[in-house]
C-alpha cells in the first residue's frame, strides 16, 4: 500500500491499516522513514482530537489491570481507547516481553479498543522514540481516548508527562518509606495519584498512604495553576472506585480546556518533539558520515584508555563533521 492508500483506510477506522501504520512510523529503513513522513503529513488535519492520558506506576502495582477496569468504563461512556504499552528493553539482550496485551484479555476483545506493545529500545523515558506519532495514527483513525502505559517510576519517567495531556501515577498502599523513595520531580508532575490495591485488610493501609500523599502536595509545585492534583484510593482488580476516575478526568479537562492549558502544553510539547527529532537526526547523519567514522575507533580507544577526556573526543567528531558540511 503506498502511504496515501494506507492513510485513507486508517481514516476510515480499519484496524489492520493502523496496525501496519505504526509498524512503518517505527521502522527505521530509510525509505519506511520517508513513506512514514507521507503518511503523518496526510493525516495531521485529522490528529488533536483526543484526551491523552499518561499512566505511570512501579512494576506490580496493577497498571494493566486498571487500565483494563478504566479502559472498559471509559468505552461504556461512549469512547474508543487506544492503549499504547511500553514494554522496557533489556539492555542484555535487547529483547521485550510484550505482555500487556495478555494481561488486558477482555479490553483486548473489545472492538472498540485498540492495544498496541511496542519496545522502549535504547530510548530513556519509559516510551519509544515513536510514540508521539504512534498517538497522532490512534487519533486519526477515531480513538478518542489515548492511554501510555509505561513501566517504573523515576526521573525518566517524566518523558511520559510530557507528551500527554493529564499524567497518572500508580502507587501501592504503605506510603511511609515509599513517600521517601518517590523522586520529587515525578510527583510534581502528576495531576491524579491513584493508590490501588485499596481493598481488604489494605483498605486501612491505604486510607494513611492516600493521606500521606495529599500531605506531601501541599508542599509541591503544582503542575497547573488550574489545577490542584488529587489523591484516590481505589481497588482495579475489584472495581472500586475505578469509575468516579473518569469524572475526574473529565473535571480536569474542563479546568485546562476553558483556561486554554492543554492547547498551549501541546503546542508546548510539539516545538520540544520538534528539537528532539533534529537532535536525533543530526546525530545519526554524524554517525554515518564516512570520514567521522574513520575517527570513531583512535578517539573511543583514547578515551578508554585515558588518554583524553570524552568532552575533547566528542568535539574533535563535531569539528570533522562540520568541515565536511
Amino acid at each position: 500500500m503506498t502511504a496515501n492508500e494506507l492513510a485513507e483506510s486508517l481514516l476510515q477506522g480499519d484496524r489492520r491499516a493502523l496496525a501496519k501504520a505504526i509498524t512503518l512510523v517505527e521502522s527505521t529503513h530509510p525509505v519506511h522513514r520517508e513513506q512514514a513522513a507521507q503518511l503523518l503529513d496526510r493525516i495531521m488535519p485529522y490528529t488533536g482530537n483526543s484526551i491523552r492520558l499518561g499512566i505511570s506506576g512501579v512494576p506490580g502495582v496493577g497498571k494493566s489491570t486498571f487500565i483494563e477496569a478504566f479502559g472498559g468504563h471509559v468505552i461504556e461512556q461512549g469512547h474508543k481507547v487506544a492503549v499504547l504499552a511500553v514494554d522496557p528493553t533489556s539492555a542484555v539482550s535487547g529483547g521485550s516481553i510484550l505482555g500487556d496485551k495478555t494481561r488486558m484479555e477482555a479490553l483486548s476483545r473489545n472492538d472498540r479498543a485498540f492495544i498496541r506493545p511496542s519496545p522502549a529500545g535504547k530510548t530513556l523515558g519509559g516510551v519509544t522514540r515513536r510514540t508521539r506519532e504512534t498517538m497522532l495514527l490512534c487519533e486519526a483513525a477515531g480513538f478518542d481516548v489515548i492511554f501510555v502505559e509505561t513501566v517504573g517510576v523515576g526521573q525518566s519517567e517524566t518523558a511520559v508527562a510530557e507528551m500527554t495531556d493529564m499524567f497518572l501515577l500508580m502507587l501501592l498502599p504503605g506510603g511511609g518509606d515509599e513517600l521517601q523513595g518517590i523522586k520529587r520531580g515525578i510527583m510534581e508532575l502528576a495531576d491524579l495519584i491513584l493508590v490501588n490495591k485499596s481493598d481488604g485488610d489494605q483498605q486501612d493501609v491505604a486510607s494513611r498512604t492516600v493521606s500521606d500523599y495529599q500531605m506531601a502536595l501541599h508542599f509541591l509545585h503544582p503542575r497547573s495553576r488550574h489545577w490542584q492534583a488529587k489523591v484516590q484510593a481505589i481497588s482495579a482488580l475489584k472495581n472500586q472506585g475505578v469509575n468516579e476516575i473518569w469524572e475526574t478526568v473529565e473535571e480536569y479537562r474542563a479546568a485546562l480546556g476553558e483556561a486554554g492549558e492543554i492547547e498551549s502544553r501541546r503546542a508546548a510539547q510539539s516545538r520540544a518533539w520538534m528539537w528532539s527529532e533534529t537532535a536525533d537526526a543530526l546525530l545519526s547523519e554524524l554517525k554515518a558520515n564516512q570520514s567521522v567514522k574513520s575517527l570513531v575507533d583512535p578517539l573511543e580507544q583514547d578515551v578508554m584508555k585515558g588518554k583524553t577526556t570524552p568532552t575533547i573526543a566528542a568535539r574533535k567528531l563535531i569539528d570533522a563533521f562540520r568541515k565536511l558540511s
